[in-house]
């Protein structure tokens, strides 16, 4: 895994369902069914945020994603 630009997150969350980016009062958001995912507004994510993220990403989709599965998308 690697560091991440945030359009590019953006962009892969989209293929998994999400959608949006909408503002929010410290953080712009996705919604993938009736959750919630907020999104830092960093330029670019960190190994560790991703990690946390995805973390994040894998409960409100119902499944796991491999490493592999994400660098894929």
């Amino acid at each position: 895994m690697k560091p991440i630009k945030r359009k590019e997150f953006i962009r892969k969350l989209k293929i998994l369902g999400f959608t949006g980016i909408y503002p929010g009062s410290k953080h712009d958001f996705l919604i993938c069914g009736n959750h919630r995912l907020a999104i830092p507004s960093y330029k670019e994510y960190s190994i560790p945020q991703i990690k946390f993220l995805l973390k994040e990403v894998e409960k409100i989709i119902g499944r796991s994603l491999s490493e592999t599965e994400w660098e894929d998308i």
